[in-house]
């Protein structure tokens, strides 16, 4: 019978490190989402300007 807690125990010790890395990751992905945000933020004015740009000079070559 002891050999069952000895096994449950080194399951959920090994469950352990698995979780911590998972949580980390998640804390990193929520970073790079924050981060994508704020670089769609910054280029969507220059975006719109750069396709003005293009779209005016497509126009007067065609």
């Amino acid at each position: 019978m002891t050999w069952i807690y000895v096994a449950v125990g080194l399951a959920v010790a090994g469950l352990v490190p698995l979780a911590v890395l998972a949580a980390r990751v998640v804390v990193a992905v929520r970073g790079l989402s924050h981060e994508i945000e704020r670089a769609t933020r910054r280029l969507e004015p220059v975006q719109g300007r750069l396709r003005a740009a293009v779209g005016a000079s497509g126009r007067q070559e065609g």
